[in-house]
């Protein structure tokens, strides 16, 4: 059985461009080299659009030069081969229907070649599981499905810095604003730059310090900030917020909402919870509900995932709906998967911060995780966390492109309260109030960016974080 082919659209859409370069306009980002069944046709249509971006003519007697040396330019007929392009070349109105012809032939390649790796390891591969191979072969449909090929493999220096120049021309845009999402809050964003798409970035802390409530905060504020573009293909394409995955190992997803009504509608969860509001209150909650009830947030509160489970997941959702930040509280509840039991729990980690990362990478969006820290933080006078104190620290350090801490002193101090009516239960006091409402975001390793401490507002009633009012900075609500 011959693999499906068309040689004659592919001359046709070669000649097309050859004749008119102006037709390479009509053609999609989609198409790419690789696509061309004939492999002198893949370094033919390259060269072309080589020409094309440096603003340089692409016609026969120019290419002839590059291809000199080119066996099969040779065999092909030469100069001859390419002027016969030009000769037979349709309308350059035409271009774009033999791209999609010659674009939808490469995925029907792509598919059959999948379908038989998938067949060949259905019967011949034993070490793993059926479950293992339904991921994998999910995992090669969506890369294929979302970029047009089946593994990216190598790629040129000319289309990666492609790539750079768009991200830095898209912040430009912006005024000098945000190259990645915002978190919604102003210090954090202008220490960050906002969150990237493939980063890693751990979110820990010790219990009790609002782990979960920041990345609560930050997940709301980008799902309620949602805005999309329609792109002339009818798929939309985010221009502000963005499309939130919440995995909650944790907590179930009653509670993680009762926790956004909260911020939402500013009445403090526990009252929500015991029903102890009034009227007016119940109307703020209502209001709130139906302002935030289409925010694209999707919570997934099964716990004991596996890393395996939770990437097909993301992967299911970002073909479905879209994808623009995955959240997960928290990484130590994850689990390997079946097919890697170890007992050595540092090994297990690694492997999953390596598949995390992975996935950041594979769906170009930031992967916030939260993470737990060792006891020893407590054996220390200052209790500021640092890298040392990640639970089975090294993978999730070195795999992390960045590394924050939430510290909050006003933890610590209220547990060492003094006996009243005495001259140290007042100064105890008078301390506590100045630090009641503040918490230190400790930026501990940042690949792209300094390093350094955020201090933010802390509201324990409505667990919720926010700018810290300060002098020079008067903001609107």
């Amino acid at each position: 059985m011959h693999a499906p082919a068309n040689i004659e659209a592919e001359q046709a859409l070669l000649g097309a461009v050859l004749f008119d370069n102006a037709a390479y306009e009509r053609l999609s980002d989609k198409l790419k080299a690789q696509h061309f069944y004939e492999p002198f046709h893949q370094r033919l249509f390259q060269a072309m659009e080589d020409h094309i971006r440096k603003g340089q003519l692409a016609e026969p007697i120019v290419l002839m030069e590059r291809f000199k040396a080119d066996p099969a330019f040779q065999e092909l007929g030469g100069l001859r081969y390419l002027a016969d392009l030009v000769d037979r070349a349709p309308p350059a109105a035409n271009a774009a229907d033999y791209e999609r012809l010659v674009y939808d032939l490469a995925l029907r390649r792509d598919l059959i070649r999948i379908g038989g790796e998938m067949a060949n390891a259905a019967q011949s591969d034993p070490d793993h599981t059926a479950r293992d191979q339904i991921e994998a072969a999910e995992q090669s449909l969506y890369t294929l499905a979302e970029t047009g090929q089946s593994s990216t493999g190598f790629i040129t220096f000319a289309e990666s810095l492609q790539g750079a120049v768009e991200m830095a021309a898209e912040a430009f845009g912006r005024d000098g604003g945000l190259a990645g999402l915002s978190t919604g809050l102003i210090d954090l964003d202008k220490m960050l730059g906002g969150l990237h798409g493939s980063d890693l970035v751990i979110l820990a802390g010790r219990p009790s310090m609002g782990k979960t409530a920041l990345a609560t905060n930050i997940a709301f504020s980008v799902a309620k900030n949602y805005a999309y573009d329609i792109q002339p293909d009818g798929s939309k394409k985010t221009s502000n917020g963005g499309v939130v995955a919440f995995f909650s190992l944790e907590m179930s997803a009653e509670q993680l909402s009762m926790r956004i009504l909260a911020d939402a509608s500013g009445v403090p969860s526990d009252l929500l919870r015991k029903g102890e509001i009034n009227a007016s209150e119940f109307g703020r909650v209502r209001d709130a509900a139906l302002e935030i009830q289409e925010s694209p947030l999707f919570i997934d509160a099964t716990g004991g995932l596996s890393i395996s489970k939770l990437a097909a997941r993301a992967r299911r959702l970002k073909r479905q709906t879209g994808l623009d930040l995955i959240v997960v509280d928290y990484l130590q509840l994850i689990t390997g998967g079946e097919g890697s039991k170890t007992d050595n729990r540092v090994q297990e980690v690694s492997m999953i911060t390596q598949g995390l990362k992975a996935l950041a990478k594979e769906l170009d969006v930031p992967v916030l995780a939260l993470s737990q820290l060792s006891r020893q933080v407590e054996n220390r006078e200052d209790k500021r966390p640092q890298l040392s104190d990640l639970r089975e620290s090294g993978s999730i350090e070195q795999d992390a492109d960045m590394v924050m801490f939430v510290y909050r002193e006003a933890y610590y101090l209220g547990r060492a309260e003094p006996r009243e009516n005495t001259p140290e239960h007042l100064a105890w006091q008078e301390d506590l109030d100045k630090i009641q409402h503040v918490a230190e975001v400790i930026i501990g390793k940042q690949r792209h960016g300094p390093i350094g401490t955020v201090k933010l507002h802390f509201n324990s009633n409505l667990t919720k974080f926010d700018n810290l009012a300060r002098e020079g900075r008067f903001e609107q609500r």
